[in-house]
This record gives structure tokens, sequence and C-alpha cells, in this order.
């Protein structure tokens, strides 16, 4: 799968945002359970790691 160039929505999700001000609450666990199934975090992961090559 090809990334995108520009950076996928997810690196500013207000969700994310808030899950990782508090890793213990319930929205942290709303998260991780959200990124197992989530494409658009599987497209951020990539474009993450395009960005490093």
């Amino acid at each position: 799968m090809k990334a995108p160039a520009t950076e996928p929505p997810c690196g500013s999700c207000k969700w994310r945002r808030k899950a990782e001000k508090n890793p213990g609450g319930i929205m942290a666990r709303l998260w991780r359970w959200h990124t197992g199934w989530c494409p658009g975090w599987k497209r951020y992961q990539a474009w993450l790691a395009d960005q490093e090559n």
C-alpha cells in the first residue's frame, strides 16, 4: 500500500490527543481498540514509516 503524500488526519485527531493525555483512562482504551481495525490508522502508520525512509 502506498502512503499518501500529506499527513493523514490521525496525526491531529482529538480522540488521539485525549487518549495520550490520560493513558489509563477510558478514552485511551477506546483509542487502542479503535486502532486495531481502523483503516485510517493503518494509512497513518504507513505514512510515518514512509517519512522515516
